[in-house]
């Protein structure tokens, strides 16, 4: 059990909690939720020990142990099987023996470290580091890829596999579906809800802490209250113990006032001085309740298009890619006015690169792309938050696309998006993650589009803001295409499901629900064991051929296979869009090292095939 009591906390001259009492029971999943600032990070950066509470105890066992996220991951040439095996540190300091003392042929020591395994329970770390991998996406030709060439939103996953791998009692995850596609969320469900200790997750995805929690621990106003339930449990109970706290003020003031008022006529009557010195002690002695504080609802909103003609955007027989590396093959697609389409699939499949076709961003390999005249594209991607410039304000920025504009209406448009007085002046370097994008957002609306492509618009967004968005995109007007991993968003605006996988774009006939079921299933019979292949007869030698070196016959399959793993990591990274932001890896020279390895490739294949023939 881990207990707080009397506990505050300061991040510098900011009080972010106090007068916490609370406990937390073994085997609990809490959801940890509050507006952006209200401390949550904090006290897992508490209970970790890494900040010392302001006031008042953390009790945690002595024993427990504690597993998180690490928030770097260091440019490692280790590969990513072994990072991942090494959040069992001592299982994997008994795997590295093995191999060690393997390569040194020291039986001794080799029958020393399985008997080490053996007491860790240990033989079975690879595979279950392998099955991590592969939940969170991890194709297995990438499992020995060094750590260093992944991108920084494969590198979280890791480093979240990493933390799953570590044996622990406590687990703190701090936002874990950020950089997640939604097939890897519902693995992470799964997979916590057979957690068997404590989790404390923090996480603005409402349908996930549905999903996974039993307590809702709420951080508002610089207190901290437990619910028990999930997210949509703790949602129904504030609303009646706020309602229940606005009856009460209301009655204990109606009552303040009845005998205010009593000793306000009668306290110079000689007659009723003793009922008005009566009613003035009673009065000193009312607690106070305090009147409910709505908090502000965040509204935005994107204005109306100036123009919506029906068809607005197809592209048609297309092949999309990068170079000459073909993504998705024939996709045929057609938006009209209305149309809101959610792209369903695991990320490096290809959602990211039909959204840039799309949009024009990436060329078409073959086929047509046509747009209406009077397209205008509003599009949304996590570059489009990196380019906000530094130093500059969210004036600076609207200023830019609204030349000639009165400052007066920038601010007012501004203010809608919540940036409000000196707020749209100050420069973006301070802001968190969710206020760049609100603010990509409020430049995207600016332009009154008819068409939005947003490609993971929620991440770093709080529940506020979701829900905001979800309401602001659900009252648009226009034609909707959307990458999300949040449910709940793709819910409330999505009526069309598009499922991207194995270079095919297609329409998929169902709800979010119904994908959950489908994807089990795909993955259930992927873990199957295949029923055994016969083995072709042998070919009879002729008596005067020469006679295969088996050898050489080995060393040629072993190149095959290693190029064969090259070309589709090849594959994976073209089709990742994270490679190609921020000044990242030039996709031209990424294309033309794929054709280096195809060309290798075709030439071991047919070296290989002739001495099968020989």
């Amino acid at each position: 059990m881990i207990s707080f009591r009397n506990f505050a906390l300061r991040r510098g001259e900011r009080l972010l909690l106090s007068n916490v009492d609370l406990s937390l029971h073994a085997g609990w999943r809490v959801g940890v939720i509050g507006r952006n600032g209200t401390g949550k990070s904090s006290l897992f950066a508490a209970l970790q020990g890494e900040v010392e509470a302001d006031q008042g105890d953390i009790d945690i066992p002595a024993r427990v142990r504690i597993a998180s996220v690490a928030q770097e991951t260091p440019a490692l040439d280790d590969p990513a099987l072994d990072f991942v095996l090494s959040g069992d540190a001592a299982v994997y300091a008994a795997i590295a023996m093995e191999r060690d003392a393997m390569a040194r042929e020291d039986w001794e020591a080799v029958a020393e470290a399985h008997h080490k395994l053996e007491e860790l329970g240990g033989y079975d770390a690879t595979a279950r580091a392998g099955k991590l991998l592969h939940g969170l996406g991890f194709t297995p030709d990438t499992h020995e890829r060094a750590v260093k060439e992944f991108s920084g939103g494969w590198r979280v996953r890791l480093n979240l596999a990493r933390a799953l791998m570590t044996p622990s009692d406590l687990l703190l995850l701090d936002e874990p579906t950020n950089h997640l596609d939604l097939d890897a969320v519902l693995w992470l469900e799964q997979w916590l809800l057979k957690y068997p200790g404590t989790l404390l997750l923090i996480s603005h995805d409402r349908e996930f802490l549905d999903e996974v929690t039993t307590h809702t621990l709420h951080l508002h106003d610089g207190k901290g209250k437990l619910y028990t339930g999930d997210y949509t449990a703790f949602e129904r109970q504030r609303a009646e113990h706020l309602r229940l706290q606005q009856i009460t003020h209301e009655k204990v003031q109606a009552e303040r006032a009845h005998l205010q008022s009593f000793i306000d006529r009668f306290s110079a009557s000689a007659a009723k001085a003793k009922q008005a010195q009566s009613r003035v002690k009673r009065l000193a002695k009312m607690q106070n309740t305090e009147a409910v504080r709505v908090e502000r609802t965040l509204r935005i909103e994107f204005p109306a298009p100036a123009k919506l003609p029906h068809a607005l955007l197809r592209i048609s027989d297309a092949d999309c890619g990068y170079g000459n590396h073909v993504v998705l093959d024939n996709i045929r697609f057609v938006l009209e006015a209305g149309d809101r389409v959610a792209l369903l699939g695991p990320n490096g499949a290809g959602k990211s690169t039909l959204v840039k076709s799309l949009v024009g961003e990436i060329p078409l390999l073959s086929g047509e792309r046509g747009g209406h005249p009077d397209l205008r594209i509003g599009y949304f991607a996590q570059h489009t938050v990196e380019s906000l410039k530094e130093g500059t304000s969210p004036i600076d920025h609207l200023g830019e696309i609204a030349p000639g504009v009165a400052t007066q209406q920038l601010r007012d448009f501004l203010g809608k998006w919540n940036f409000p007085g000196d707020r749209a002046f100050e420069s973006v370097d301070g802001f968190s993650g969710g206020e760049r994008a609100r603010l990509a957002l409020a430049l995207i609306a600016w332009r009154k589009p008819n068409v939005l492509l947003l490609d993971e618009p929620t991440n770093h967004l709080d529940l506020d803001m979701r829900e905001a968005l979800a309401e602001a995109l659900a009252s648009f007007d226009g034609a909707i295409v959307m990458v999300s991993h949040d449910r709940h968003l793709i819910g409330l605006v999505c009526e069309t499901f598009w499922r991207v996988a194995d270079g095919v774009a297609q329409p998929f006939d169902g709800d979010l629900d119904a994908y959950a079921v489908w994807l089990r299933t795909r993955d259930s019979a992927a873990e199957k064991p295949k029923a055994p292949v016969a083995a072709a007869p042998a070919p009879k030698t002729a008596s005067k051929g020469p006679k295969v070196n088996a050898h050489k016959l080995a060393q040629a399959e072993a190149r095959v296979a290693e190029l064969e793993s090259k070309l589709h990591t090849l594959d994976l990274d073209l089709a990742d869009p994270d490679k190609y932001t921020g000044g990242g890896t030039d996709a031209a020279a990424l294309s033309k090292q794929r054709d280096q390895v195809a060309a290798e490739l075709a030439k071991a294949e047919e070296a290989l095939l002739g001495l099968y023939d020989a």
